[in-house]
């Protein structure tokens, strides 16, 4: 995964060395030079969206893309703070860039109005990462295979009520460094006594570990066979949330957009029958998810974007950097409880 990301080999110069100052003392000048060479693409700027958008520009990626197809509407701004109430009625990409921009000005920031959905292949291949927010199953899937076969990295996240999630696909082996405790070997003195023959760990010293992490495509991880033994057992270990995410998917692929509060009556009753139909058919049984779970999920909460859109942010700015390990390969955050889950789906 670093092709794309060192082609332009930057330079970090003074204004921005002394710009980017705590987070080079943070995670070391390769991963902030790293972080420099790399443009985002952004697809969806609602509430999360705005989110992603502000971490990205604040740890100074090189170029940030915001495409969306969508207008700013009254409601939208309630819970995505980069757009003006002035702009009203202008498109949610465009509307953002002024606030966007002024976040730091060392980082390209440009609109694009237009359908994720209408962009080919060759769109994809300016970017070192791609964020989708807010997208059918069919469009991440596609964007997906593309981000794959081009070497690209893959995230994305939705919002619905109280509930967030995030996805990220870094390729069939991606690489990075974590830092460590120093271990100090033992001197090998028998003289010492057995105490000086165990290894230590100098808590004032660390040393750079290089480790590797593999990721699979989000059609794998969506398909996942619960009907062997081996996942049985393990299906009362596995968050919920995760097949609360199939459900608003197929609500989604269904109806073309999230459960919304004016619909609610129908929006529950599809809801329900989608619940129903589509866990029995994968074979854990429409009971793992109750029916409290339609109260929670309408409606976008500024709170919930900013806590997926924090973590969604920072997947993205540590697989750019390659700067320690990433979430492997869900972030599921439930706002009832105030927690988040990490958790693996796909082929191990």
């Amino acid at each position: 995964m670093i092709d794309m990301i060192e082609k332009e080999d930057p330079v970090i110069t003074e204004e921005e060395a002394a710009q980017y100052d705590r987070q080079i003392r943070l995670w070391g000048l390769d991963a902030q030079k790293r972080l420099r060479g790399s443009r985002v693409l952004l697809v969806g700027l609602g509430g999360l969206g705005a989110e992603v958008a502000k971490n990205l520009i604040l740890a100074g990626v090189k170029g940030l893309t915001m495409l969306d197809h969508e207008k700013a509407s009254e409601e939208l701004c309630r819970a995505q703070f980069l757009v003006p109430v002035s702009k009203y009625g202008q498109s949610r990409a465009q509307a953002s860039v002024e606030r966007a921009q002024t976040l730091n000005p060392m980082v390209e920031v440009r609109a694009q109005i237009g359908l994720i959905e209408e962009m080919p292949e060759s769109f994809f291949l300016q970017f070192s990462a791609v964020c989708l927010t807010g997208c059918s199953r069919d469009v991440m899937v596609r964007v997906d295979h593309i981000c794959t076969e081009h070497n690209i990295l893959l995230f994305c996240g939705d919002i619905h009520g109280y509930y967030g999630y995030m996805f990220c696909n870094l390729g069939p082996e991606h690489s990075y460094v974590e830092e460590k405790p120093k271990v100090v070997k033992p001197s090998g003195d028998s003289n010492d006594g057995p105490e000086a023959k165990r290894v230590k760990v100098d808590p004032n010293e660390t040393t750079m570990v290089k480790k590797t992490a593999k990721f699979c495509l989000l059609k794998e991880a969506l398909h996942v066979d619960w009907t062997t033994e081996k996942a049985k057992a393990g299906l009362k270990k596995r968050p919920v949330d995760y097949f609360l995410l199939h459900v608003l998917l197929k609500f989604r692929a269904e109806k073309h957009r999230a459960p919304e509060p004016k619909s609610f009556e129908e929006d529950s009753q599809l809801l329900r029958q989608i619940r129903d139909d589509l866990l029995e058919a994968m074979g854990v049984g429409a009971n793992i998810l109750n029916d409290d779970f339609i109260s929670y999920c309408f409606s976008v909460m500024p709170p919930v974007c900013a806590v997926v859109g924090g973590v969604l942010g920072q997947e993205i700015v540590k697989a750019l950097s390659q700067r320690d390990a990433p979430h492997r390969n869900f972030f599921f955050f439930d706002g009832r409880k105030g927690n988040g889950m990490v958790d693996y789906f796909g082929p191990n």
